[in-house]
C-alpha cells in the first residue's frame, strides 16, 4: 500500500462464501430477515485494488478484469454514498476500482460477496491510512461490506461465519458477521467442488429475488424455519453429525429454490442438469454410504460438499457421473478457506 492525504491505494483478495442456512429476504436497509451461516471458500475469490485521489466531488470508475465497466459503477457509487454517511472523509475523494474474479460472474457463485467484501476491506485500509481509528478492523469491514451486499458481510472471515441475530450464537448481529469457531474438526477441511451448469448472467438477480420474498405468502414461515435450522445447525457443527448435516443442508438449498418458484412472479434458476446432478448425488450416497451432499446458491450451479475423508469417492462420482452435466465439463475445485488477504499494490 502507498498513500498520502491526497492520494493512495490499497489492495485485498477476498473469497466468496457458500451459505448452509440461507439468507433470503430483507427488512429495512440490508438487514436480514433471518440469520445465516456459511463456509468461506478459498479459490473462488475477488482481487480488488482501490485508488483514491482528493477531489471536490465523489466519483467512481470501475475496471473489471482490465476493462472499464459502466454497469458496475452505479452500485459502487451507491456503496460509497452510503458508507460516507458513517465516514464523511470518504466524500472528499474520487476512486478508481480495479477488480477481477477467479470464477464466472453472475452464475450462482457469490461474486457480490467476494467483490463487496474486498472493496470494504480496501476502504477500511484507506481509513486507517488517513488516520482514522477503527477499534475492530474486520468487524467494521464486515459492517461496510453488508451495506454493499448482505452475504459479503460473511466473506471477511475464514471458516464458518454467522450473520444475523440469533440467541444461540454469541455476539451475533444484524449489522456484521461473526466467525463461528466451536465446530467439530471435520468441518475445518470441507471441500466444495462447484459444478458449472450455467455460465453467464442469471435471469433474475439476487436483489430482485430478495424483494419478491416481501410479498410471499410463506415468507414469515420461512424466516421461522431458518431460525430453527440455525439452532439445529449449531448442534450439528458442534457434534460433527454428518448425517444430520447432509439432511439440513439439502433441505435449505431446495427450500431456497422453492421460494423462487412460488413467488409472484415466479422464476426457476435451476436447469435440467441441476436436477440430474442432485439425483445422481443422492443415488451415489445411498449406494456408497458417503457424506457427499450438495447445496445451491441463487443459480443453477451445484456446490458438491464433502468432508476431506470422502475426496476419493467424490472424484469417482464427479468423473463417472457428474462432469457430463457441466458446461464443457467445467467445474471448480475449492475448499473451506482462511479468509481475506491484504496484497501489495
Amino acid at each position: 500500500m502507498t498513500t498520502s492525504t491526497n492520494s493512495g491505494r490499497s489492495k485485498w483478495k477476498s473469497p466468496s462464501n457458500i451459505a448452509l442456512v440461507k439468507y433470503w429476504g430483507k427488512k429495512g436497509f440490508q438487514i436480514p430477515s433471518n440469520a445465516s451461516l456459511s463456509f468461506t471458500l478459498s479459490n473462488c475469490h475477488t482481487i480488488t485494488e482501490l485508488e483514491w485521489e482528493a477531489s471536490t466531488e465523489l466519483s467512481v470508475e470501475v475496471f473489471f478484469e482490465g476493462r472499464k465497466n459502466e454497469a458496475f459503477a452505479p452500485k459502487v457509487l451507491s456503496f460509497f454514498e452510503h458508507v460516507s454517511n458513517e465516514h464523511p472523509v470518504l466524500k472528499n475523494y474520487r476512486y478508481k476500482l480495479h477488480t477481477e474474479n477467479t470464477f464466472p460472474h453472475s452464475s450462482g457463485i457469490a461474486s457480490s460477496a467476494s467483490g463487496m467484501s474486498a472493496l470494504a476491506l480496501c476502504v477500511c485500509s484507506m481509513l486507517v491510512e488517513l488516520g482514522g481509528t477503527i477499534p475492530d478492523f474486520f468487524q467494521e469491514a464486515s459492517h461496510l461490506a453488508r451495506i454493499g451486499s448482505g452475504s459479503a458481510s460473511r466473506s471477511v472471515y475464514g471458516g464458518l461465519v454467522e450473520w444475523g441475530i440469533h440467541d444461540d450464537y454469541d455476539g451475533s448481529s444484524d449489522h456484521y458477521a461473526v466467525p463461528y469457531k466451536k465446530a467439530h474438526n471435520v468441518f475445518n477441511n470441507f471441500q466444495d467442488t462447484i459444478l458449472i451448469v450455467h455460465e453467464g448472467q442469471k435471469s433474475v438477480s439476487s436483489s430482485i429475488g430478495h424483494g419478491l420474498l416481501n410479498d410471499h405468502p410463506l415468507a414469515e414461515r420461512r424466516f421461522d424455519i431458518a431460525q430453527q435450522n440455525m439452532e439445529k445447525l449449531k448442534e450439528i457443527l458442534d457434534s460433527g453429525d454428518l448425517d444430520k448435516f447432509v439432511e439440513l443442508v439439502e433441505f435449505e438449498a431446495l427450500m431456497l429454490h422453492s421460494l423462487m418458484m412460488t413467488s409472484s412472479p415466479s422464476y426457476i434458476l435451476m436447469e435440467p442438469n441441476t436436477l440430474a446432478i442432485i439425483q445422481k448425488i443422492r443415488d451415489f450416497r445411498k449406494q456408497n454410504g458417503t457424506h457427499i451432499t450438495f447445496t445451491l446458491d441463487a443459480g443453477a450451479n451445484v456446490h458438491l460438499l464433502y468432508p476431506e475423508k470422502d475426496i476419493d469417492m467424490a472424484k469417482q462420482l464427479l468423473d463417472n457421473e457428474l462432469v457430463g452435466h457441466c458446461v464443457n465439463g467445467k467445474y471448480i475445485c475449492d475448499n473451506v478457506g482462511n479468509g481475506p488477504t491484504q496484497l501489495e499494490c
